[in-house]
């Protein structure tokens, strides 16, 4: 069992950076891939960023993509989320999400083979 509990969201102008965490429970983080998604509002949730247990594997959304970064702390238990020339339509709930394997991008999109949700941050971003 895995308990995820994301931070770091809030209210930024477009242009500013934040960075989110998803603090998670449990010995066995390291063990998992870890994911993040969001979902603006009237829109379905969609994947933004993940990443394999050791680090060495991250994918990015194109829509996030040269803006976005994503990375871990396993000694902290911890999954980051650094969003810099954050705009308008980046405004969403950001969820994080663990699961065992990662996969391809493919796969790591696939939100159904996430295991464990956090219980979302919000993010808005004014212009």
């Amino acid at each position: 069992q895995v308990q995820l509990v994301e931070s770091g969201g809030g209210l930024v102008q477009a242009g500013d950076s934040l960075r989110l965490s998803c603090a998670a429970s449990g010995r066995t983080f390291s063990s998992y891939a870890m994911g993040w998604f969001r979902q603006a509002p009237g829109k379905e949730r969609e994947f933004v960023a993940a990443i394999n247990w050791s680090g060495g594997t991250t994918f990015l959304a194109d829509s996030v993509k040269g803006r976005f970064t994503i990375s871990r702390d396993n000694a902290k238990n911890t999954v980051y989320l650094q969003m810099n020339s954050l705009k308008p339509e980046d405004t969403a709930v950001y969820y994080c999400a663990a699961r065992q394997y990662l996969g391809d991008y493919a796969t790591a999109t696939v939100q159904y083979r996430y295991d464990y949700w956090g219980q979302g941050t919000q993010v808005t971003v004014s212009s």
